[in-house]
């Protein structure tokens, strides 16, 4: 199902997209959320930029027990609510506002109109790209409230302050990171995400909370993050 939200913050509506699991309506369960960046890519080859995620047919197929809530990018705004930080050759960095969005407005639609566990244990994030930096921000900046990311070929690049954000925060131990980039992603790319391997590493966090790896083959495209989302999903729920 699909329903558009008006984002106080930022120009515009966003549509919304949600994936119930297979047995909501059999039982009177709570469920877990992941909300995911980028919407028009998650589920339908027609709205996607370039090939789908397949995330509802994946999960029906493990019959997985997560609500997915995926949320359009707001095409020409993308850049700025995806970035934390303005980076001065790009702009950007409203992503604090979007994130205010999501837990300020969005959040509470969703506790209120699902049965969903609300805590942040139940509550996790997930994207690629501009959609990955975001997703990890969000779970470093927001630890009480996110628990979880799927960071997929994150843009740390763009916005380099994430390395000494990670620095000077204490990471929880319910909190998780899955973490891959594309041997064939560039230099730049491949270049911002070693700081962050570092960091985690000094951090001696345990090693079901962090999986990072450099994926030989893998490209910048949705096909790459179509199957990694498989894998994190089985490395962080089964």
């Amino acid at each position: 199902m699909t329903f558009e939200i008006e984002v106080p913050q930022l120009p515009g509506e966003r549509r919304i997209w949600v994936y119930l699991p297979e047995r909501y309506n059999a039982t009177k369960e709570a469920f877990p959320v992941m909300y995911m960046f980028d919407g028009q890519n998650i589920f339908d080859k027609e709205s996607s930029y370039a090939g789908e995620w397949e995330v509802d047919e994946y999960l029906d197929t493990i019959k997985a027990d997560h609500i997915i809530v995926a949320i359009d990018h707001g095409n020409e705004e993308r850049l700025n609510e995806l970035t934390p930080y303005q980076n001065p050759e790009y702009g950007g960095g409203e992503g604090d506002l979007f994130l205010e969005f999501i837990i300020t407005r969005l959040k509470p639609y969703i506790d209120a109109n699902f049965r969903t566990i609300t805590n942040a244990e139940g509550t996790n994030i997930a994207g690629a790209s501009l959609g990955g930096l975001m997703a990890y921000y969000a779970v470093i900046k927001h630890q009480d409230l996110f628990s979880k990311a799927i960071a997929l070929s994150p843009s740390f690049w763009i916005n380099p302050q994430i390395t000494e954000l990670t620095e000077k925060t204490r990471i929880r131990d319910s909190s998780k990171f899955y973490i891959v980039i594309g041997a064939d992603e560039g230099e730049l790319m491949i270049s911002a995400y070693q700081p962050i391997l570092e960091v985690l590493l000094n951090k001696e966090l345990t090693p079901k909370q962090y999986y990072m790896e450099l994926v030989e083959g893998g490209h910048h495209n949705e096909g790459f993050w179509q199957a990694q989302f498989k894998q994190a999903y089985q490395w962080l729920f089964k």
